[in-house]
């Protein structure tokens, strides 16, 4: 056991305090609780694990709070669940140890979280238990006798209610005096003969001066999986690793051999300190939660009644967010303008600096803010779904659809919901604890189709895919059954999701190879949400994603801003064209100040006007570094039957994939306020030639093949801002993009050859 000498706190000094629970305990309610707003949110370094802290003030005392992730055990298999252990031993660079613990259980499921609180208690911190879900366990028979318990744990045990702030009081009074506690020093759950060997190998490895701590040394001997020994020794310690695998046959021929021994002990012990602690009615009681669960978790009915939440769920998404996520784009179009002086004197001059502030800065921050709704409605939704008790039976009904593809049930609503945007559905990974689930869910969630790519799909499908019925009849103007144009679009998605499911099996087979963890989940009772809990945790989330995801994005839009900006078109064509324009403005400003806006000839002007602008706007773009970065990749993309316009607007729409559309718009000279609904673009695309042999660009197989690169390609800086905030590295963000673009590129490829010649 950890054991130091005692030190006063000077009440200016910030103590930490730190909050282990099994997941499902009511760990984070307690915090947010405690911390209140107070929190801020990030990631370890180096691994997904989510950092989250807060601040409370005990007796006048600022005492910061870590939230660590929800865990069974402190036994460590990877780096994101060794980051607990290293922060309650202090290991962790970037946090201090905590001065004390509070261990979150759950009333109604004492023996299997008192596992959790034996090896909380080895690493010598003072320590508060709190009995959270007591009402819970009362309905369901179980009485705790709270006193009884703190006797025989030798710590404070504090029964409280979070989501209605009952028994705070007491808890803070509790944790307050733990601090001033001196360190514990408990016996161990374990035989004198392990303690022993434990001993030994804590000498062992601290030879020369080392620093491992026991809780370590005993972890090592403990752990089979062989994390902790490559964690702790080094290639060439061979002597430690012989001394380890005697340890291990030492006690396996005493009877305990490892890991079964930490079972069999720790649960001796749990059944120890709850003798008389834990009263049951002879015949339990039938619960509101067994009721609920009777329909719920239904293998017929659930499943329909989850389908119905997830429909409403994903509409939310897809189609509650538009009127706000309008607003933003009304608004981000409206301060434009206004600067622009679309309806009076500019606020500014034209030049780079008003472009860069309204094409760069205006335009980067409107991408970031346009997805904050569908973020908040996401989140509010698995907020309330996570703190009334249904995520984990959602979970539980998904597994069985999942298990095959080598996901667990808890990645079914964050795949879901990349079909609306896969930046809620990135995050929304966070529910899943297994790291290599998390990881390949984010892996796999930019394939679904999402909303950024209809635009794309609408566009080339109504322009290109013939409105042929395939299956039904007519009925005067009324077409009843699937029209070819539907089962297009339909295809598309149905691309995302056989490439998701095609790549999740290969990188189960290679990148994350391991076998799919068996599925285990506690049921936690049903509760009403906390108002409170949901507010704070939709707030998190959505401030995380502005702060952390937003500040990248609006670099990707400032940077693509400046390769179109530049260089500046200066041709005898632009200037002459300029000129023209420059004297078409004195004669409608004229006839405005006649009163004559009405008048044909004040539409004709503005009609050239406008052409003029379009058209200069157009060779800005051909002649700036993007529209070379065009010319420059069309060998690359000729083979998937692109023109180098194809290839610039697709370079251009690397920030949203939406901007396609509008790129296009641009280099075809109709402006980028063309839409996918667009006549106009849809008759250029139709008319489009290649540059010198006067060949049609577009046809139903490039069409195709566009809208397959569109499906499989992961063109959404925001998505990859949002894998590197979640992954903490930019190594995946970086895979992503690479594996997308290749995948991309090669059925795009295979698409267009196939079409061609199957078209003739």
């Amino acid at each position: 056991m950890e054991t130091a000498s005692h030190i006063a706190h000077s009440p200016a000094k910030a103590l930490t305090v730190a909050l282990v629970g099994n997941p499902n305990t009511g760990k984070s309610t307690v915090f947010t609780a405690l911390a209140g707003v107070r929190q801020r949110v990030g990631n370890y370094p180096g691994v997904t694990v989510e950092k989250k802290i807060g601040r409370a003030n005990l007796s006048g005392r600022v005492v910061d709070l870590i939230d660590l992730p929800g865990t069974y055990s402190l036994a460590p298999r990877s780096p994101d669940e060794m980051v607990t252990v290293d922060v309650l031993l202090g290991r962790q660079a970037d946090t201090v140890r905590p001065d004390s613990v509070l261990c979150i259980v759950d009333a109604s499921n004492l023996e299997r979280n008192l596992y959790l609180v034996s090896q909380a208690l080895e690493l010598g911190l003072p320590t508060v238990v709190v009995l959270t879900m007591v009402d819970l366990a009362e309905a369901r028979g179980i009485h705790v006798d709270a006193a009884r318990l703190a006797r025989q744990l030798g710590v404070p045990v504090v029964p409280i209610a979070a989501h209605r702030r009952k028994g705070l009081e007491p808890l803070r009074a509790a944790l307050t005096k733990a601090i001033d506690s001196p360190r514990r020093s408990d016996a161990s759950p374990f035989s004198a003969e392990f303690q022993r060997e434990v001993n030994d190998l804590h000498v062992r490895l601290n030879v020369g001066g080392g620093n491992t701590p026991r809780f370590l040394a005993e972890r090592l001997l403990l752990d089979t999986s062989g994390y902790i020994e490559g964690d702790l020794l080094r290639p060439e310690d061979r002597a430690t690793r012989e001394a380890l695998a005697a340890a291990r046959k030492r006690l396996a021929d005493a009877g305990q051999p490892v890991p079964a021994v930490e079972a069999i002990a720790r649960y001796g012990w749990a059944a120890k300190v709850l003798d008389r602690v834990v009263t049951r009615q002879t015949t339990s009681a039938t619960t509101l939660s067994d009721r609920i669960d009777r329909v719920l978790c239904h293998k017929v009915l659930g499943v329909l009644i989850f389908i119905a939440l997830m429909f409403v769920m994903f509409q939310s998404i897809f189609s509650w967010a538009a009127p706000a996520m309008d607003a933003i784009d009304a608004a981000k179009s409206a301060l434009v303008e206004w600067i622009e002086g679309a309806s009076g004197e500019p606020l500014m001059e034209d030049g780079p600096l008003r472009s860069l502030i309204t094409s760069g800065m205006i335009e980067g921050v409107g991408s970031v803010l346009i997805f904050l709704p569908q973020i908040l409605i996401l989140f509010t939704f698995i907020a309330i779904l996570e703190d009334c008790g249904y995520m984990a039976r959602a979970a539980y009904l998904m597994d069985k659809l999942m298990a095959p593809i080598g996901l667990s049930g808890k990645s079914f609503i964050p795949l879901l919901s990349s079909f609306a945007c896969a930046i809620p559905g990135v995050m929304a990974a966070r529910v899943i604890e297994n790291r290599r689930d998390r990881l390949l869910t984010i892996l796999v969630a930019p394939l679904m189709s999402c909303s950024a790519r209809l635009p794309v799909y609408t566009l080339l499908i109504a322009a290109f895919i013939p409105g042929t019925l395939l299956i039904g009849t007519t009925f005067g103007d009324w077409e009843i059954g699937i029209g070819l144009q539907g089962a297009a679009m339909f295809a598309m998605y149905l691309v995302g999701i056989v490439a998701a499911v095609s790549m999740t099996l290969v990188f189960r087979r290679t990148i994350l190879k391991g076998e799919t963890p068996p599925f285990v989940m506690e049921l936690p009772s049903y509760k009403m949400p906390s108002l409170r809990v949901v507010v704070s945790r939709v707030v998190d989330r959505g401030w995380a994603f502005v702060r952390r995801a937003g500040t990248l994005i609006f670099a990707v839009m400032v940077l693509v801003w400046a390769a179109t900006y530049y260089p500046r078109l200066d041709t005898e064509e632009s200037r002459t064209l300029l000129a023209e324009q420059t004297e078409l403005e004195t004669k409608i400003a004229a006839l405005a100040g006649a009163g004559r806006e009405e008048s044909p000839e004040y539409a004709a002007l503005a009609e050239r006007h406008d052409e003029i602008d379009k058209h200069l706007a157009g060779e800005q773009v051909r002649n700036s570094y993007l529209g070379r970065a065009g010319h420059w990749i069309e060998p690359v993309v000729e083979p998937l039957g692109w023109d180098w316009r194809i290839g610039c607007a697709a370079i251009a729409s690397f920030p949203a994939r939406e901007v396609i559309v509008g790129t296009l718009g641009v280099l075809y000279d109709l402006g980028a306020e063309e839409d996918e609904a667009s006549d106009t673009l849809r008759e250029k695309l139709q008319n489009a030639t290649w540059d010198g042999t006067g060949e049609k660009v577009y046809g139903v197989p490039v069409a195709l093949s566009i809208m397959v690169f569109f499906a499989l390609c992961c063109q959404c800086a925001a998505t990859l801002a949002v894998i590197k905030r979640e992954t903490n590295s930019w190594r995946w963000p970086a895979f992503t993009f690479a594996y997308m673009t290749t995948l991309a590129y090669f059925a795009a490829m295979s698409t267009y050859q196939v079409a061609s010649r199957a078209l003739g």
